[in-house]
C-alpha cells in the first residue's frame, strides 16, 4: 500500500452520480481519497465516518469498487454524500495504490504526494488521520463502533 511520501497513482474515473470523468482530484487541492466496496461490512460501518471527515471541512472523494447504481444505493443507505467515483474490475487504480483491504484512506496533497494513509477500521488511526487531514476526530467510545475491526 502507498505510504506517506509516495507519489499517488494517477486516476481517471467516472463520477458515480454524473458519469463525468474525474482526473487526479488533488490537482484542486488536498483531498482524502476513501476507497471502499459496497458489500464490505467494515466499509458500511465506517461510511458515516467518511462523511464526518467531509463535514469537518475536509475535501473527500470516495472511490467505490462497484458499478454506479450500486454506489448510489450504498451512498443513500449509509449517508455518504461525498463525490464518489466508480472503479470497475479489475480495479487498476486500487491496485496502483496497493490496496488489498478496504476501507482505505489516503490524504493526498496538491502535489500528488501521499501525506497519510489508514486501512480498515481503527478508531485511534481514523481520528488521527481526520485531524491530520485538517478536520476533527470522527469517533469516540460509545458511538456504537468498535475501537478496532480488521478488514
Amino acid at each position: 500500500m502507498l505510504a506517506p511520501g509516495d507519489r499517488a497513482a494517477t486516476l481517471r474515473l467516472p463520477d458515480a452520480a454524473t458519469g463525468e470523468p474525474v482526473t487526479d482530484p488533488w490537482r484542486e487541492g488536498p483531498v482524502v481519497l476513501a476507497f471502499f466496496k459496497t458489500t464490505c461490512p467494515v466499509c458500511q460501518m465506517a461510511a458515516p465516518k467518511v462523511q464526518a471527515i467531509a463535514e469537518s471541512g475536509v475535501r473527500v472523494v470516495a472511490v467505490g469498487e462497484d458499478p454506479p447504481p450500486e454506489i448510489r444505493s450504498y451512498a443513500e443507505r449509509h449517508g455518504q454524500r461525498v463525490t464518489t467515483l466508480s472503479e470497475p474490475a479489475p480495479y487498476p487504480v486500487s491496485d496502483a495504490f496497493g490496496i488489498d483491504t478496504v476501507p482505505a484512506l489516503f490524504l493526498v496533497d496538491e502535489e500528488g504526494t501521499v501525506r497519510d494513509a489508514v486501512v480498515s477500521w481503527d478508531r485511534d488511526a481514523w481520528n488521527r488521520f481526520a485531524v491530520a487531514a485538517g478536520g476533527t476526530a470522527v469517533s469516540e467510545e460509545g458511538d456504537g463502533l468498535p475501537p478496532f475491526r480488521p478488514g
